[in-house]
């Protein structure tokens, strides 16, 4: 399976407890703080969610 980089680029004062639960959940902590995670459905629909936040690259 393929993967992806996903990097926090904004920070997350301000939204919504959702968004800021979602950040969490993909296991991302700081600005700027990288994961690389599975390219499946759940997390392309996590990242569609928080979209305005992240930047992400295919590996």
């Amino acid at each position: 399976m393929a993967e992806i980089k996903i990097t926090l680029v904004k920070s997350t004062i301000g939204a919504i407890p959702k968004h800021k639960k979602t950040v969490q959940a993909l296991g991302l902590k700081k600005t700027n703080s990288s994961v690389v995670q599975q390219d499946n459905a759940a997390i392309r629909g996590m990242i569609h969610q928080i979209s305005h936040l992240v930047k992400v690259e295919e590996i």
